[in-house]
C-alpha cells in the first residue's frame, strides 16, 4: 500500500483552517520530493468560510464574516464542526487525469452515502455530490469538492456534510449556486451521523481506488 491516512483532528479537537493548510503544504512538498508517501488528512475544521479562485464579491458573507482566500478551484464555501473534511495529498499516477481524480472522489463519497440509504448522484455542470429533487425538496448538495493539482500532486479535497448546522450557509451563496439547497446526512436520514462515523468507510473506499490513482513510489517493486 502506498497511501497513508492521518486523522488530524475530529470533534472535539477541531482543526484551525490555517494550521491544516500549513500541514497540507508541508506534506505536498515532501510528497513531491519523494520524502513522504501520498497521504490523506481526515479532520473537522473550526468554523470558517473559504473562497476559491472563482469567488465573486457578491457571494461573500452578508454579515461581514471574515473569509480565508485559498488556492483551490471553485467558489465560496463553509467548513466547520459536523463536516468531514478529506485532504488527499496524492502523487497522481496519471498527472493529466484530473477529471478522473475528481470523479473517483465523487464515487467514493457516493458509495459511502449509500451505506446510509442515501442515493447520491453527480449533476452535470455542478461539482460535488448531490441528492436529486424529490418529495423532500429541490436538488441539494451533500458534499463539496474543490482541488488543486501542482506538479502532479493534489491538494485540498472534499467536505461531506454529516451532522453540521446548515445556518452558516444562509449567510452566503454557497459554491455560487442560487437555485439549489444544501443538506446533511443527519437531515436526510433522521440519524445523528458524525464525521468520525464515516472515517473507516471513506478510508476503505479510497484504498479501493488506490491502484488507479496513486503513482508507485520510485524503487518500489511492481
Amino acid at each position: 500500500m502506498t497511501l497513508e491516512f492521518t486523522k488530524l483532528g475530529l470533534a472535539p479537537d477541531f482543526v484551525d483552517y490555517s494550521h491544516a493548510w500549513d500541514i497540507q503544504r508541508e506534506i505536498h512538498e515532501n510528497v513531491l520530493a519523494g520524502k513522504a508517501p501520498s497521504t490523506v488528512l481526515l479532520l473537522e475544521h473550526a468554523a470558517v468560510y473559504t473562497a476559491g479562485k472563482l469567488t465573486e464579491d457578491h457571494e461573500r458573507p452578508f454579515d461581514g464574516t471574515p473569509v480565508v482566500p485559498v488556492d483551490r478551484g471553485g467558489k465560496l464555501t463553509w467548513h466547520g464542526p459536523g463536516q468531514l473534511i478529506g485532504y488527499p495529498i496524492i502523487k497522481l499516477k496519471n498527472k493529466a487525469g484530473i477529471r478522473d481524480y475528481v470523479e473517483r472522489l465523487e464515487a467514493v463519497i457516493i458509495a459511502v452515502l449509500a451505506d446510509y440509504g442515501i442515493t447520491a448522484v453527480r449533476i452535470k455542470g455542478r461539482a460535488g455530490v448531490w441528492i436529486e429533487e424529490d418529495a423532500k425538496g429541490p436538488a441539494r448538495k451533500i458534499a463539496a469538492i474543490g482541488i488543486r493539482v501542482s506538479q502532479g500532486v493534489t491538494m485540498h479535497g472534499f467536505a461531506i456534510n454529516c451532522n453540521n448546522d446548515l445556518a452558516p450557509y444562509g449567510q452566503i451563496i454557497a459554491c455560487g449556486i442560487t437555485d439549489a439547497g444544501v443538506t446533511t446526512i443527519a437531515q436526510e436520514t433522521g440519524r445523528d451521523v458524525s464525521p468520525a462515523d464515516l472515517v473507516s468507510r471513506i478510508t476503505e473506499e479510497l484504498r479501493n481506488n488506490e491502484d488507479a490513482l496513486v503513482a508507485t513510489p520510485e524503487g518500489a517493486l511492481l
